[in-house]
């Protein structure tokens, strides 16, 4: 009869135990010494040797010729214990066993000394199913034990064990086994079993069983039916897997930003049968790897997954930076964990690819710094980001044709008509005091002379903005490159220049946040002082700038009078007097 592979390889002594030597060693130590205790509490992820260790050392404290720690495996106790006929060595399930009752039960018979062997040995598997009223019930015989009773108690959640369970027990954390390990036993057991097992195949399986050797032999078991070698290919067609070949071209057409070549890969590997789940899975995966080799590329090695060849990782890497990557994960974690209540996975998986195509659709703070990271690098290259769009304008409206037949431009470029002559201009006078009368003269008066219109001073009103574009310009190299983008679109900020102040009108808060910051601040207060003298200050707004005041008349109110008004502020002195 067919024996699975994880049963038929199952470790017998300590010393075949793999990956487990920080335990397996003072195991060995205990039971050599006869310094054992009477509760052992083995905890660790799934296959990693928990319940194997627990039927070793059960052996090896009843061994009639133990071996430095270890069981011999050939005397009568040895191989009672191991074919199940000496029933002082006990295997409870406690997912199926968690009452109260087989509990109080199973103390009622500790108390009697072993029949065939030395020591009684009870081993219960998921001990964190039991219920409160079984912790209570097995509580007072692990408190007082029998000199004769020993208990091994494995979970793989050991947060649900109660803390007076863990207080009274020997707690040994089982690890996950390396992928090396992994691979070096498959080889081992392939060897033996004559099983055409190739190197990347074992690496292959290694990398999916996450650390759990017992999974790594039954994935082996599975794919060893077929025929010919059990190489990457066989392995990938057999779990129904899209494969690192297709998971590195599929991470290079979202390195590219190739949305439609990304969806037609997931379509053809779909239809192919692969798992929409396990295709991000192997993203997230091949993602991690890069961002390993970008953030710690002299210790990585013994982190990364493997799987993948040196060029393809370092093709991969050039393509996407630690933001992107950051961001590309963070996605495909999120898909990941909500396609098991999804109603349709493969749209989930498809929005997912989406969002990986092209960062500015990923609305997160991931995709808003993967988004600025590629804006940095844009302009580090001296590539120029897109200039923003020019406002539209409502195109003019033809006027009625009244022009004359040779003329050659349309009736609507017409401009306004020139006169033949442009008038004189006119002296301007600035009355400061009253003007003395003039003398009587033949013809027509003079026209009495205008007040001059006082020029508005510098910077009054709203404040001058029309400086700002070749300001602004003028400020390449001298700010962070981050900004220059910011400060050169106008419909994003506008500096008004008023009595030596530098404000900046901002679209909304973001864009504030980006320019208020002291660095800024501090090189635009620079420039300004470099173009207006003085010791400017600056400050950063959101808003739309006020408009420019109407210019006001600073001039003194007496300019304003006319001459007329000081001869008739004489009141009758000159009736005589005849104004022509």
């Amino acid at each position: 009869m067919y024996q699975a592979l994880y049963r038929k390889w199952r470790p017998k002594t300590f010393d075949d135990v793999v990956g487990q030597e920080h335990i397996t060693d003072t195991l060995k130590r205990q039971a050599a010494s006869g310094r054992l205790s009477h509760a052992y509490l083995f905890t660790g992820t799934r296959g990693t040797g928990k319940t194997t260790c627990a039927k070793i050392l059960a052996r090896a404290v009843n061994c009639q010729n133990p071996q430095e720690g270890n069981p011999c495996n050939s005397c009568p106790a040895c191989l009672g214990i191991e074919n199940g006929s000496i029933l002082d060595v006990l295997e409870l399930d406690a997912a199926s066993n968690n009452g109260v009752d087989q509990v109080r039960a199973l103390r009622d018979e500790a108390v009697y000394t072993p029949a065939a062997v030395a020591k009684r040995v009870y081993i219960v598997d998921e001990v964190h199913m039991l219920s409160v009223a079984a912790f209570n019930a097995l509580l007072k015989i692990l408190e007082e034990p029998p000199p004769h009773l020993l208990f091994v108690l494995a979970t793989t959640e050991l947060h649900k064990v109660p803390a007076t369970i863990k207080s009274r027990c020997q707690q040994f954390a089982f690890k996950r086994i390396l992928p090396m390990r992994i691979a070096q036993r498959l080889g081992y057991v392939a060897e033996r079993e004559g099983i055409p097992l190739t190197r990347e195949g074992a690496d292959l399986l290694a990398r999916l069983a996450d650390g759990g050797m017992r999974d790594a032999l039954s994935l082996l078991d599975q794919c060893a039916g077929g025929q010919g070698p059990v190489d990457e290919p066989s392995i990938l067609d057999t779990l129904g897997l899209a494969g690192n070949v297709e998971t590195a071209a599929l991470m290079g057409r979202l390195a590219a930003r190739d949305t439609a070549g990304a969806l037609d890969t997931l379509g053809r590997l779909y239809a192919n049968g692969k798992d929409v789940g396990s295709v991000l899975g192997e993203l997230s995966s091949l993602a991690r790897d890069l961002l390993l080799r970008k953030t710690a590329p002299q210790g990585c090695g013994a982190l990364m997954a493997g799987g993948y060849d040196e060029a393809t990782l370092r093709k991969l890497g050039e393509q996407l930076s630690v933001p992107r990557l950051l961001q590309m994960l963070t996605q495909l974690q999120t898909a990941a964990a909500g396609l098991a209540r999804s109603a349709n996975r493969r749209t989930d998986a498809e929005l997912c690819l989406i969002r990986l195509s092209d960062e500015g659709l990923d609305e997160s703070f991931a995709g808003l710094s993967a988004r600025i990271a590629r804006l940095e690098e844009r302009l580090a290259q001296g590539i120029p980001a897109a200039p923003a769009p020019a406002p539209r304008t409502e195109p003019a409206k033809a006027a009625p044709e009244t022009a004359s037949p040779g003329n050659d431009l349309p009736p609507w470029e017409e401009g306004p008509p020139i006169p033949d002559e442009a008038p004189p201009e006119e002296p301007d006078y600035i009355f400061d005091e009253p003007a003395p009368p003039e003398p009587e003269r033949s013809g027509p008066a003079p026209a009495a002379p205008r007040p001059a219109s006082a020029s508005v001073p510098e910077h009054q009103g709203g404040g001058d903005s029309a400086f700002w574009p070749s300001f602004a310009a003028g400020l390449k190299g001298k700010v962070s490159p981050t900004v220059m983008p910011y400060l050169n679109n106008p419909a994003k900020v506008t500096g008004v220049w008023r009595n030596g102040h530098l404000t900046l009108w901002v679209d909304n808060e973001f864009t504030r946040s980006m320019l208020n910051k002291s660095a800024v601040l501090e090189k635009l207060a620079q420039a300004a002082a470099a173009s207006f003298g003085g010791q400017p200050q600056v400050s950063v707004v959101t808003g739309t700038p006020p408009p420019a005041e109407p210019a006001r008349v600073s001039a003194p109110a007496a300019a304003e009078k006319d001459p007329l008004d000081d001869l008739l502020s004489f009141g009758g002195q000159f009736d005589n007097i005849t104004i022509q």
